[in-house]
């Protein structure tokens, strides 16, 4: 028998979105979701290994299949708006 599934807090955010955060994001929404990992990657129509990919923050997935995966599990990813002229301290 297998054994139960044990689901993860939602990770907390603090700083810049990353790979590795993302990741722990989808892992804790699968895990919450009761998914294994084998179950959510055929209802998302990805492979297992990209889903793990994806969980373990991956720096080669693709936008397309990473957006895919997060609609499907409901994770909300929002850009935020910027006002025309706003200083860009980065540049």
């Amino acid at each position: 028998m297998a054994r139960p599934l044990t689901p993860l807090p939602t990770p907390q955010q603090s700083g810049a979105l990353t790979p590795e955060l993302l990741g722990q994001f989808i892992r804790a929404k699968r895990t919450q979701s009761g998914l294994r990992i084998d179950d959510a990657a055929a209802l998302l129509g990805v492979a297992k290994d990209t889903l793990s990919k994806l969980e373990r923050g991956h720096h080669g997935a693709q936008l397309g299949t990473l957006l895919q995966v997060l609609n499907g599990l409901g994770i909300t990813l929002t850009v935020e708006a910027w006002a025309e002229g706003e200083s860009d301290d980065w540049v």
